[in-house]
């Protein structure tokens, strides 16, 4: 079920009322409420898929009860590989088996041996890498004793599959959410005023921005050989707003709808466009992917703690094992690696903590060293897209090509073009919200203290018609729903 759809609208009121004046006075009551409508959510794509969710929920649990009484290291490890297998070996099955047969295929082929092997005809289970590394925290957390192992199995089933992040994130540790299914929730009008805020901003984000910016950047990568090194930089742009809206906004609007049930998710994005460098944009980025490889392999793996070379290890180890998530092919992998290198500069001269604050905090705008900084890592990000959105390393190279080919210095010509310029326009009027707003959690949190009614509904109803006017006529699944 997507977020942008109306059977969403449809069942989100449902459950809401459900959850709040029928299942209220019960909290058993409300977590299995919460647990039967994230498994309607998810099945709504393919109930097929539920036993996968189910499987390693019951895998997870169990180890979670075994290593509450086992003391005995061994044993102990035993039931955290268990764990790690099951997980892992789901996701490498549906998302990585034909990418490593296919290398090992091509791999033999380069030394004169023909391997026939028959690749497998799956589907990719929608947010399976999200889920498997939510639950996965638990089992990680258990083992090291930060975390007491759960016996209600109702609460843990809806902490795993609870629907409003269940298939893009944020990826919630068990220590964050798990414990809020124990407490009893009781209705907060203003958290549910700002969590309505916050839907409506991400659904601004995904149907306006990344929506219509996604026409574009999918007609000019597309037919990336038709067109000038000019209009395939406005094609890169283009993905960059895209992105950035489409899951910057599912991350909005999980949150806050989280809020409507009482529920506090950890925040995903914190304007990353605006940052000064490259280490500074992956704290504002992806923040729960991000924070769970700093705990969970670059801290195990020795840190910083090590020499520089053993820092340089692991940094190229996290991203590229973050590129790695995202997708089966080498374009993700050299989009991880390349941020690798962008990173490392910073991490040899023990600058990667030097912006930990908001950009010109406090003022209306930056100083002209912030905004060429800016500007940099910007370029630097979008430079790192065309990997990340190109069909492959040749199509990745090509495209590059072209663009630092004399073109460059044409005018951008393609289909659409009068369209374009307003969805141009759209997109500036959002960077300067997001600038304005940066401070807040989300880009309009704080008007309700800045601005005075008729001005905060005037805003409300332009965002809705806007909405209205640039919806596309057929629901858009969220991009990270292939990952």
């Amino acid at each position: 079920m997507l977020f942008n759809s109306v059977d969403f609208a449809i069942f989100l009121p449902i459950v809401f009322i459900l959850y709040w004046f029928v299942t209220n006075k019960n909290l058993k009551l409300q977590n299995f409420l919460v647990f039967a409508a994230s498994y309607l959510f998810y099945g709504w794509w393919n109930w097929r898929f539920l036993s996968l969710i189910l499987f390693s929920t019951i895998i997870d649990y169990s180890v979670g009860l075994g290593l509450k009484n086992e003391d005995n290291q061994t044993k102990r490890k035993t039931l955290l590989w268990i764990s790690i297998l099951v997980n892992l070996g789901f996701l490498g099955l549906f998302k990585y088996y034909n990418f490593f047969l296919d290398n090992f295929i091509t791999a033999f082929s380069f030394f004169g041996t023909q391997i026939k092997a028959n690749s497998l005809n799956i589907i990719l289970p929608v947010g399976i890498s999200f889920y498997t590394f939510q639950t996965l925290s638990y089992s990680i957390d258990v083992y090291k004793r930060k975390l007491e192992p759960t016996k209600d199995f109702i609460a843990f089933s809806a902490f795993v599959s609870f629907f409003p992040q269940l298939v893009a994130g944020p990826i919630e540790r068990a220590t964050h959410l798990l414990p809020q299914f124990y407490k009893k929730r009781t209705f907060d009008y203003s958290k549910a005023v700002d969590g309505m805020r916050q839907i409506l901003w991400g659904l601004f984000k995904k149907i306006v921005i990344a929506d219509n910016c996604a026409e574009y950047a999918n007609l000019i990568f597309n037919n990336s050989a038709d067109y000038s090194g000019s209009t395939l930089v406005l094609g890169a742009l283009f993905f960059t707003f895209q992105i950035y809206g489409d899951f910057s906004g599912y991350s909005d609007i999980a949150i806050g709808t989280s809020r409507l049930f009482g529920f506090e998710l950890m925040r995903n994005f914190n304007f990353p466009y605006f940052s000064r460098d490259i280490a500074e944009f992956w704290r504002r980025w992806h923040i729960s992917l991000s924070t769970w490889f700093r705990d969970y392999l670059y801290i195990p793996l020795g840190g910083s703690r090590g020499g520089t070379w053993m820092k340089i290890r692991n940094t190229f180890a996290i991203f590229i094992v973050s590129g790695f998530w995202h997708g089966a092919n080498w374009t993700f992998i050299v989009w991880g690696a390349l941020n690798a290198i962008y990173f490392l500069p910073l991490l040899i001269t023990n600058k990667n903590r030097n912006n930990m604050e908001t950009v010109a905090q406090g003022k209306f705008f930056p100083s002209i060293k912030e905004m060429s900084f800016m500007l940099l890592t910007f370029g630097l990000t979008v430079f790192a897209w065309i990997f990340f959105r190109a069909n492959n390393i040749g199509h990745a190279i090509s495209y590059i090509s072209e663009i630092l080919s004399p073109s460059l210095f044409t005018i951008p010509r393609f289909e659409g073009t009068e369209k374009a310029l307003i969805i141009i326009i759209l997109v500036v009027i959002f960077v300067f919200t997001e600038w304005f707003g940066r401070e807040g959690q989300f880009a309009i949190s704080k008007i309700e203290s800045k601005w005075n009614r008729p001005v905060r509904w005037t805003l409300y109803s332009f965002i809705i018609f806007t909405i209205g006017m640039f919806m596309q006529t057929a629901e858009t699944p969220f991009i990270y729903f292939q990952f």
